[in-house]
């Protein structure tokens, strides 16, 4: 399968020097880039190209490789180009070798357009082949996307990469777990096993039969599993989390005065919702402001 090299652009209003020394400079470059967690240059005489370490964090284990600046170029138009050479021994990584370029293309009213385009040899033979088609290379496109985009934010607005990247994982952890809260309140105790404690909760707070008391809880059940859905499919999630801030308490008050005897048993209705509570007003500040994303970036060279 032939896969396609990674492309990514995006407009950046700083001027060519910022931009250069914050991509160029090792120190600087590893804090906004999420693909390498160090780089290191190598001591070099004047005429040789400059050669470099990288590091790269997976979970557990690392993946240290080499990296050669083949050569720079600044044109008449005042753009510039570099272009590299990188690659690793290790026997863990998904990548061999590989070469790519950056460009820093100037527009106008000091804005620049930054983009990279570069492509790599898997590593694993054919399964690696596979893996990297359908999971790393789009994992690695997402990546430089992302790292494009928090060094604009970085650039143009000046909080720190470490603080955006913070906020980002932060804000998304949340989502997935409030979604898998959700749904699982919805699905496993109410629609899957009606739980008799459900039906019992809901007929000390409404004076409804048994079968109307099971409609109720399906009911809920249903609305559960869709806000769930919402916290995945809607785009503004500091609505959500604002929202939850309001929700959850009149949740508490009603469980509370349903059966006030919940009060003390062992992960109670107060405690829980209390310990959601909290993690929705810190979703709710972490939100403010403007997320790095990916989608912010253009993913596909003019006239490819």
């Amino acid at each position: 399968m032939k896969n396609q090299p990674i492309y990514v652009e995006i407009p950046i209003d700083t001027n060519i020097d910022t931009l250069w020394e914050a991509s160029q400079d090792p120190v600087l470059h590893a804090q906004w880039d999420l693909r390498f967690s160090s780089i290191t240059y190598v001591p070099k005489k004047e005429s040789e190209p400059q050669l470099f370490s990288y590091k790269t964090k997976m979970g557990f284990t690392a993946v240290e490789g080499w990296g050669k600046s083949v050569g720079s170029f600044h044109a008449e138009d005042g753009s510039r180009t570099s272009s590299l050479h990188f690659g690793t021994d290790q026997s863990l990584s998904p990548i061999r070798e590989g070469k790519g370029y950056w460009k820093y293309q100037p527009k106008h009213d000091d804005t620049i357009t930054f983009l990279t385009q570069y492509d790599y040899t898997p590593g694993f033979g054919r399964i690696g082949d596979f893996v990297d088609h359908f999971i790393f290379r789009p994992l690695m496109g997402w990546g430089t996307a992302l790292s494009f985009d928090v060094l604009k934010k970085w650039l143009e607005q000046g909080e720190t990469p470490t603080s955006q990247y913070i906020r980002f994982f932060s804000h998304w952890i949340l989502t997935f777990f409030f979604f898998f809260i959700w749904m699982y309140h919805g699905l496993i105790p109410k629609l899957i096993y009606r739980h008799p404690d459900e039906m019992e909760m809901v007929q000390a707070s409404l004076p409804l039969s048994n079968t109307q008391s099971l409609w109720a809880v399906l009911i809920i059940g249903m609305g559960e599993v869709i806000f769930g859905w919402i916290w995945l499919l809607y785009r503004k999630k500091r609505h959500l989390f604002f929202l939850q801030m309001i929700l959850l308490p009149l949740l508490t008050l009603s469980a509370v005065l349903a059966d006030p005897r919940s009060l003390v048993d062992p992960f109670n209705p107060f405690t829980f919702n209390l310990a959601l509570f909290v993690l929705s007003i810190v979703g709710y500040f972490i939100s403010a402001g403007e997320l790095p994303t990916a989608a912010n970036c253009k993913r596909k060279k003019e006239g490819a």
